[in-house]
């Protein structure tokens, strides 16, 4: 990778690290909003909830968009608009006195924004390197940035939050120009081949990718969920035992809270390096990947010693970050140029939708016992190893036949 492709390749990073932050950075200041806006637990978790429920709707068709004028055209003004929805939420909660309602309308603008702009990076490595190791190496980074925000989300949110509450809200602005910037300066598209189609063709089109393509899409998108539903509900379990039953909370959290998904940022930096353009290296890394996840989740089921359960969360965090660019590239190289960017947008929505189950899922495990909790995700790890084991075939480590 030449340097000028090295500094493309860190702009468009900027945007899953800077989308994640985004959103993220609000998870340890809720309490603070709920407090300042006297509202109820519910409603303030909305802030969260409205992001990605917007997002899972709006990706798909992003993904369709940018299949047919280009990806930059659809990223750059989805960039806008999240930092135009992150300002008048932010704005909101500076000048209004009952500024709930604008906040979620932000909140809305800036998850349609997020929608078109973080999924698209997937397909927009993937069309501008020939060289396969080149964007096995690209999606490591891409992977890399989106867990860096969310290792840092948590102590930066907590910190901006020292200053005012609704300063991460006022941040996203700053943040989406800076993306914006890179992307104008450093990143030259790739030219989109064959002409646009209609949306019966494109819908014919995509019936055909799933029909010839189908059992190993169909798995990579139930793994990414899974994988994507066990780190936040995990997450979401740690942040609260940590604050009910240690009575640790704020940056000292954040940082506790920060430290599997350093484990995960490092491991995916790794395998993004490793992999290159092997795909039987991204099966069989999935699956170490996933073994190490499930046996760190069952382990963790016996105990609930605090220093066990970060040993085994930290574990989980290196399984996970094996296993997501291995998927991010199956998706990404295994699909025609031309409808990439819809495969892989509803790829991206099927991971949106495990980070939004995690958290519940995990609120009602948590009213049954500490075992059946672990255990049952466990379980569903064992049932997502079978999944790649049974589903995905690539016969040839250069070019598959997909099973």
């Amino acid at each position: 990778m030449q340097e000028k492709d090295k500094w493309a390749i860190f702009s468009i990073s900027s945007i899953p690290l800077v989308m994640t932050l985004g959103n993220s950075m609000l998870i340890p200041v809720l309490p603070e909003i709920e407090r300042e806006l006297g509202i109820s637990s519910f409603q303030v978790s909305m802030l969260i909830t409205v992001y990605s429920i917007v997002a899972i709707i709006c990706i798909p068709i992003a993904g369709y968009i940018s299949d047919h004028i280009g990806r930059k055209k659809v990223i750059i003004p989805s960039l806008i608009l999240a930092g135009l929805g992150g300002f008048i939420s932010g704005f909101a909660g500076w000048q209004m006195e009952s500024p709930y309602g604008i906040m979620i309308i932000g909140r809305v603008l800036q998850g349609i924004g997020a929608a078109g702009a973080m999924p698209i990076v997937l397909p927009l490595v993937g069309d501008m390197y020939p060289d396969q190791k080149d964007v096995s190496k690209g999606l490591g980074m891409i992977e890399t940035a989106n867990t860096l925000g969310k290792v840092l989300s948590p102590i930066l949110g907590a910190a901006l939050a020292l200053i005012v509450w609704y300063m991460p809200l006022l941040s996203i602005p700053v943040l989406c120009l800076i993306s914006i910037l890179a992307m104008l300066l450093l990143v030259k598209e790739a030219p989109m081949s064959g002409e646009a189609v209609g949306f019966k063709q494109f819908f014919k089109n995509t019936k055909v990718i799933f029909k010839r393509e189908g059992r190993w899409l169909y798995a990579v998108f139930v793994i990414g969920g899974i994988l994507m539903l066990v780190i936040f509900g995990v997450l979401f379990y740690l942040s609260t035992m940590l604050e009910d039953e240690y009575q640790i909370d704020g940056i000292k959290k954040g940082i506790i809270l920060a430290i599997p998904l350093a484990a995960l940022c490092f491991s995916s930096f790794a395998t993004g390096k490793v992999i290159g353009q092997d795909k039987q290296k991204m099966k069989w890394f999935t699956v170490t990947g996933l073994v190490i996840l499930t046996l760190a989740i069952f382990t963790v089921s016996f105990s609930k010693d605090i220093y066990l359960l970060l040993t085994c969360i930290f574990a989980s965090g290196v399984g996970i970050g094996i296993a997501l660019p291995c998927l991010d590239a199956l998706v990404t190289e295994g699909i025609e140029m031309e409808q990439r960017g819809t495969i892989s947008s509803l790829y991206s929505s099927m991971r949106f939708l495990g980070v939004a189950a995690g958290p519940p899922l995990f609120a009602v495990l948590m009213k049954t016992s500490h075992f059946f909790m672990f255990f049952s995700n466990s379980i569903l790890c064992v049932i997502a190893v079978l999944i790649v084991l049974l589903a995905i075939k690539p016969e040839d480590p250069v070019k598959p036949t997909w099973g």
